[in-house]
């Protein structure tokens, strides 16, 4: 996989793109806004436009409801079973059904999921410091509702949740002495950006201005209450306004006296995510497009709606230098290919997915630090590229075990009704590069070798059509020989170890 891939020569501007989407722009947008789709999916909306398109996206994600709450998404110690062993059963288990939702939430749910994986990302919390149910249902809630609402109330929200109160000790912030921890987050990885706009005495005033927050009762996993005791009452100078400022007078103040701060920060994180990884290019393109963005982000009150909707709109996103060039993550692998095959999302087939991503660094609910999966690069090495491999292998072969016939299936949906029986090799593999991999194959000896996985020997060479080779019989039909399924099976095994699939 070649460098130049990350390199941002993206010089498209901002402005709407109005030509209709075809299949590739269609499919960039899927991986890029959710976690892929299936071939019937694509096949309804190309044609479209993106002012179409991406409107009826952001409207569908609008209007999703929440994970339910379950039984115990109020429960706290008191409500499990005093031996410790029982109790950590009943705790494994309800994480895991809850990681499970989350998951087929994540599969199927396009914008609005990958959203609030995104946000999970960034308000980081770790399920391992604060270990409850209730708390990790009460944050998960919080990301979908505000995934694409208002940015500022997110910030308000995020900050009084139990997970994150625990996880950087607002719950411990009292005014006689104070805990800077989440005040300095707040600013240098949740709105600023390190070092932008705030310093140290700022951090000083505002974790005072944050105190207060430490009842925690009697009982462990007892939600987190104000105690008017534990407050600094005093005055607090937060970005140069002085006053006896609370937790709500901080978020005020930092979107008044900050806003253009906040929002190129902030815009800076989702061109990174969406588009390119590369913000930085020596031309300054890209920043071009992020000042783009913020003022748009500022002039609607930081509604994250519109800066999407403008972004995912734009000529920018769809330019060619805009498509494969963001290294997929661990849970992009798997669920890009359930959903670009339209395979069956099993529970097991979810469950294979949020472990085997573990393995490969992205733990559900778990980034490794405050700072989150630094994404992209940090995805390859050795050890993650062989278990990238294997994985998907793993998950490749449970489905051809599962059913066979599903690949010729798949195969002929991709190829289209007009050649669902052809009997040329070539059409039916040319499909499958370009259904899987963003940009197809680079050389054409990579093409030639993919050719060659998918003509196996039990298909004699004059068994394929005459458009193929010179006196061919076409006695070899896509819908109809028994070959189909392992030979497609067998060059899904080959793409899958291609660096053109490592990327979206």
């Amino acid at each position: 996989m070649t460098m130049e891939y990350f390199v941002n020569c993206n010089t498209a501007p901002l402005a709407p793109y109005t030509s209709p989407l075809d299949r590739l722009q269609i499919q960039h947008l899927y991986r890029r806004a959710g976690f892929g789709a299936s071939v019937q999916n694509i096949n309804q909306v190309t044609g479209q436009s993106a002012d179409q398109l991406v409107d009826s996206i952001i409207d569908q994600a609008r209007n999703l409801p929440p994970i339910p709450a379950p039984e115990w998404a109020t429960w706290n110690r008191d409500n499990y079973p005093a031996d410790n062993d029982q109790a950590n059963a009943v705790i494994r288990l309800q994480i895991d059904t809850l990681a499970l939702d989350y998951i087929r939430e994540l599969q199927t749910n396009t914008l609005r999921d990958r959203l609030s994986f995104f946000w999970s990302n960034h308000f980081v919390t770790e399920l391992d410091v604060y270990d409850s149910p209730a708390f990790l249902y009460e944050y998960v809630n919080c990301l979908q509702r505000n995934a694409l609402g208002n940015f500022k109330t997110f910030v308000h929200e995020i900050g009084l949740t139990n997970a994150m109160l625990f996880y950087l000790d607002g719950a411990f912030n009292n005014g006689r002495n104070p805990n800077e921890n989440y005040a300095r987050e707040l600013f240098e990885l949740f709105t600023l950006g390190e070092g932008n706009g705030y310093t140290e005495e700022d951090v000083v005033e505002t974790s005072k201005a944050l105190s207060g927050y430490t009842e925690r009762g009697e009982v462990r996993w007892t939600p987190v209450l104000f105690d008017v005791t534990a407050f600094d009452s005093g005055p607090k100078t937060i970005l140069g306004q002085t006053g006896n400022w609370g937790y709500d007078d901080v978020i005020d103040i930092l979107f008044q006296e900050r806003p253009q701060e906040v929002a190129r920060f902030i815009c800076q994180r989702l061109y990174e995510f969406f588009v390119h990884p590369d913000s930085s290019d020596t031309a300054g393109n890209a920043q071009a497009i992020i000042s783009g963005m913020a003022a748009t982000f500022v002039s609607n009150d930081f509604e994250l709606a519109p800066v999407l909707s403008q972004l995912f709109k734009s000529q920018h996103f769809y330019d060619d230098n805009a498509i494969g060039v963001i290294i997929k993550s661990p849970f992009d692998i798997y669920l890009n290919f359930i959903n670009e095959t339209g395979f069956n999302a099993s529970e097991t087939n979810l469950s294979f997915t949020r472990e085997s991503s573990r393995l490969l660094g992205q733990e559900l609910f778990d980034p490794i630090d405050v700072a989150g999966w630094q994404r992209n690069r940090s995805w390859i090495n050795t050890n993650f590229m062989i278990g990238r491999w294997l994985t998907s292998e793993v998950l490749i072969q449970g489905y051809f075990q599962e059913n066979p016939e599903q690949f010729r299936t798949l195969a002929m949906e991709v190829v289209g009704a007009a050649n669902s029986n052809t009997s040329n090799p070539e059409t039916v593999v040319r499909a499958l590069v370009d259904k899987f991999l963003p940009k197809g194959l680079l050389t054409e000896q990579e093409f030639e070798n993919a050719m060659s996985v998918f003509k196996i020997e039990d298909v004699p060479g004059n068994y394929y059509g005459p458009d193929y080779v010179d006196g061919g019989l076409s006695l070899w039909m896509l819908a109809v020989s028994m070959e189909v399924p392992q030979q497609v099976f067998l060059l899904l095994l080959h793409l899958i170890r291609q660096p053109e699939f490592q990327l979206k």
